[in-house]
């Protein structure tokens, strides 16, 4: 009843009112005309863009991760923190992933980031304080991470397509584009963010933060934009994009980072990351110092590689992995009874709240060249690929694979690197899915999949949906409400 007063006392206070009155501007709201004769305002947008990106990033890799039976999040009074993820509803006799539960998370956040984006290049546009060419390098920064946002949200989503047009008008709805259409709007995207950051002079008119370390200015900022680029083509490849995203991923790499001769683990790592400190600043939330709930999914151990000695496991699970570290745990809980998903391990991945996230290291730009390569032919690099990082990352002996091996058994390999040297970097499930192998992802509870299963997309949340109902008879084309099947 207090709440049905209230509303009636707004109406009333509302109704007192004159248009004029109401017609006010929020302070707490940049404008574009603000903003753009505001000396101080791009540093705190370019500041708050490069913020709104890393707040998707720890979620995009835990639920993934979870997907992929990297993770679990084993919470005592709340189960749905992984009920949602491996077991979901039953529609129809068919198992999905519930439009209204946890697991719908990677959505609302890369689109918060696109928003302010989108107001971002309309400021930069606006500024008279800007030249030609630091317009054109804070316009690359922008959208790079255009493109990377629309590119969690592709993967998280895949055949169900994505929203890439932002409104001018925020209440507007755009039209859902096919996931070809997507990829296409990513690659061509980062090809126009590429070219304005050649054209960005020497300085970006902002400072970045510590994570683009090597990448500050336009020129080495391009090299990132350029593997977002590989790694993007190679997804595209296997969606429909075939050897001509191959090549592309390829070409791509050449221009990036890519360090293909790496021996240590400081080659390995050098790339972009997401910086995280204390508060006031965001703590990691996936450091195990803090997060005592996030556990690793055992097959970890049970399928790390052994080392020359055949007792030492794969480095990369030593240094990831902490064995019998947590106090072993039992779940999810679905209908009163526990599945077999037990763990006893965590990850120190992620030691303190200051630890770094990555967006994409060397390690992974030289297995998505084996990818590359061992798609176009050329076996012989493939495997030399993923030997460099098997030996000189996990100090395994050198794969047995040879050119005489099948193209299956050669991916199979260089899955099987890319598991171990990018764990719960976001890669797992994706690529599972990419190469048709989902079923190959273990499931906890093997008697009963229906309370158990792999799931293949994250649905679009409902309220995305319900928002377009009413506008199903005049809102028509590529997707409509068809991608919220």
């Amino acid at each position: 009843m207090r709440r049905l007063l209230g509303a009636a006392a707004l109406v009333t206070l509302v109704a007192g009112c004159s248009s004029h009155e109401l017609n006010i501007t929020n302070p707490n709201v940049a404008t574009v005309n603000g903003a753009s004769s505001d000396p101080t305002a791009l540093q705190l947008l370019a500041t708050g863009l490069l913020t709104d990106q890393r707040a998707t990033r720890a979620g995009f890799i835990q639920n993934v991760g979870i997907f992929g039976r990297e993770a679990y999040v084993f919470t005592p009074t709340e189960g749905r923190n992984t009920t949602h993820f491996i077991i979901g509803i039953t529609v129809g006799g068919v198992q999905k992933l519930d439009p209204t539960g946890f697991a719908t998370g990677p959505w609302a956040g890369p689109y918060g980031a696109l928003r302010d984006i989108f107001n971002f290049k309309k400021i930069v546009n606006a500024k008279a304080d800007l030249s030609a060419a630091q317009k054109s390098a804070a316009l690359g920064l922008a959208e790079t991470i255009e493109s990377l946002m629309l590119f969690e949200i592709v993967q998280t989503h895949d055949t169900l397509g994505a929203i890439v047009e932002m409104q001018e008008d925020p209440l507007q709805v755009s039209p859902f584009v096919s996931r070809d259409s997507a990829y296409h709007y990513i690659l061509n995207t980062l090809d126009d963010a590429v070219a304005k950051l050649n054209a960005g002079g020497a300085a970006f008119p902002f400072t970045i933060t510590s994570g683009f370390t090597g990448f500050t200015t336009p020129a080495n900022f391009a090299k990132f934009t350029w593997a977002l680029k590989a790694k993007a083509a190679a997804h595209y490849a296997t969606a429909g994009g075939g050897t001509t995203a191959w090549n592309a991923s390829l070409t791509a790499l050449t221009s990036s980072f890519l360090n293909a001769s790496a021996t240590t683990r400081a080659a390995f790592d050098a790339g972009v990351y997401d910086t995280y400190a204390p508060a006031p600043d965001t703590p990691n939330p996936l450091n195990s110092a803090t997060n005592t709930v996030l556990y690793s999914h055992m097959s970890f151990q049970a399928d790390a590689q052994l080392k020359a000695d055949n007792v030492t496991p794969d480095d990369r699970f030593t240094a990831k992995i902490a064995v019998n570290a947590l106090t072993p745990r039992s779940g999810p809980i679905s209908n009163g009874a526990a599945t077999s998903a037990t763990s006893s391990n965590g990850f120190r991945i992620w030691t303190s709240t200051s630890a770094s996230i990555p967006i994409i290291r060397n390690e992974e730009l030289i297995l998505i060249r084996a990818e590359a390569r061992l798609a176009t032919g050329d076996k012989a690099g493939a495997i030399a690929d993923l030997n460099q990082v098997r030996v000189n990352s996990g100090g395994l002996p050198a794969s047995t694979l040879t050119v005489a091996n099948t193209n299956d058994e050669i991916l199979m390999g260089i899955l099987y690197e890319k598991r171990y040297s990018l764990m719960m970097e976001g890669v797992r499930w994706v690529d599972y899915r990419r190469y048709n192998k989902l079923n190959l992802i273990p499931l906890d509870r093997t008697a009963d999949p229906n309370k158990n299963f792999v799931a293949k997309v994250v649905p679009i949340p409902q309220a995305e949906c319900l928002v377009r109902v009413g506008l199903a008879a005049s809102y028509q084309g590529p997707g409509n409400l068809n991608n919220c099947q």
